[in-house]
């Protein structure tokens, strides 16, 4: 088949630079989501029909299975359509879709091309407030015979509650004959894809119709108001798939996915959690309040406390992190591993039991296991100029306060003493201290304050 996705209005009411279709639902363009779920039918020909912003809208949305071309004046839907009738195949049916409307799933495009197999086919919905959408108008015997828009609808015609979503199918053997026929004479001065319903029903044509799930399927977005209320109703569509599939949310309204999550079993994720990128959630895990997780693998049995950012991060199994902890990209846990409160990862491996509970930063690091990292720790990894790896080995204790200057290498076994600068190696299995000389001097007086 042909997939003609229309993408060339402006959206004044967005208020914005940004082209309507480049506007974001989760984390991802409005055209986007229609490309992605129009490549899943499997095209012969996949064209975009851009005007506003065309540059930036063909740059963002560019991969080679594309085509292109340009509705240079926003003269209606049928002038947009007959732009691509270079591009389309003529022995194929040719699917017309929306790049602001990005929910409607390919079971429903399945139907809708099933039933405009011999002919013409329309997605419509049934509305208990039909106002601002093109009415389906049959005649007695229930069959189409026509699509009115609202602006050009009697009052009687106004009283119908099945509309035109806009997305319908047509054989490419007639649009061109049919799209030369169409006329602007209509409130709206446009050339309506909507009046070759007439015209092939004039044509002895079966023209069909077939229906979504639910309405959201087939909401488009005019304003930031509707941008947000989609946004609304496709994260909670995420939701429930995720409730269906035994994930325990605490609050179903209070969770974002802008992009891939997948998930184990016995996985437990509390309120206001993003996740970003691709992300994955091994059995039993459980994520607390207000994290945000991208690009990132969780181990099966790992405890995430609250408030804690990962990015491009990989986690072992039965991990403990948090809450306000940081894993920063290159990070990589082993299993049972510790990180706790204002502890910063960042470009490091953190071997099997080793623990960081409190106020440090491991950056550009190899990490051994059953290495106790102290309280106020951190790897001096940059010299102004270059970045130098800091190893720790199997079982050595870095007491608290400790910098390590890199490149260094903690022993096997070694201990650092709290408040030691290490700027050469520590031997394994003994204790290394660096700290002044402490000193208590008598006589002495605090400064005091002076009186302006």
């Amino acid at each position: 088949m042909n997939i003609v996705i229309l993408a060339a209005g402006q959206g004044k009411r967005m208020h914005s630079n940004l082209p309507k279709v480049l506007h974001p639902v989760a984390g991802k363009a409005l055209a986007q989501h229609v490309i992605d779920t129009a490549r899943t039918l499997a095209p012969e020909k996949l064209i975009v029909v851009y005007g506003h912003g065309g540059d930036v809208v063909k740059a963002t949305l560019a991969a080679p299975d594309l085509a292109w071309a340009e509705q240079a004046q926003q003269l209606g839907t049928g002038h947009a359509v007959a732009q691509a009738l270079p591009e389309l195949g003529a022995a194929a049916q040719t699917l017309v879709l929306y790049g602001d409307v990005p929910l409607t799933t390919a079971a429903t495009l399945k139907r809708l091309l099933q039933a405009g197999r011999e002919g013409l086919a329309i997605l419509t919905v049934d509305l208990a407030d039909p106002s601002g959408y093109g009415r389906i108008v049959r005649d007695a015997a229930g069959n189409v015979q026509r699509i009115v828009e609202q602006k050009d609808a009697s009052e009687a015609e106004k009283a119908i509650r099945e509309i035109n979503t806009g997305i319908m199918v047509m054989p490419t053997a007639r649009l061109a004959d049919w799209l030369g026929k169409l006329k602007n004479d209509n409130a709206q001065g446009e050339y309506y894809l909507t009046d070759v319903v007439a015209l092939a029903v004039a044509e002895g044509l079966p023209v069909r119709t077939a229906q979504p799930e639910g309405e959201w399927e087939v909401l488009g977005v005019n304003s930031k108001v509707q941008l947000a209320e989609l946004e609304r109703q496709h994260q909670r569509n995420l939701a429930d798939q995720l409730l269906v599939a035994g994930v325990r949310l605490a609050d179903p309204a209070r969770i974002d996915i802008r992009g891939e999550l997948k998930h184990g079993r016995d996985v437990a994720i509390d309120v206001g959690c993003v996740f970003e990128g691709k992300v994955e959630l091994g059995d039993a895990v459980e994520v607390g309040p207000y994290c945000v997780l991208k690009n990132v693998k969780i181990g099966a049995g790992t405890r995430i406390a609250a408030y804690c950012h990962f990015e491009d991060a990989v986690v072992g199994p039965d991990g403990v992190l948090g809450p306000y902890a940081r894993l920063r990209p290159g990070a990589e846990l082993g299993p049972e591993v510790h990180i706790g409160n204002f502890v910063e990862v960042k470009k490091s491996r953190i071997g099997a039991q080793s623990k960081a509970n409190h106020l440090a930063y491991i950056g550009d690091a190899e990490i051994g296991q059953r290495v106790n990292v102290g309280a106020g720790t951190i790897t001096c990894n940059y010299d102004g100029v270059n970045k130098h790896l800091t190893v720790i080995e199997d079982d050595a204790f870095i007491g608290s306060d400790t910098q390590l200057v890199a490149p260094v290498r903690v022993g096997r076994g070694a201990t650092l003493g709290a408040g030691t600068t290490l700027t050469k190696d520590a031997p394994p299995d003994a204790l290394t201290v660096s700290r002044a000389k402490q000193l208590s001097l008598s006589g002495w007086q605090r400064p005091v304050k002076v009186k302006k």
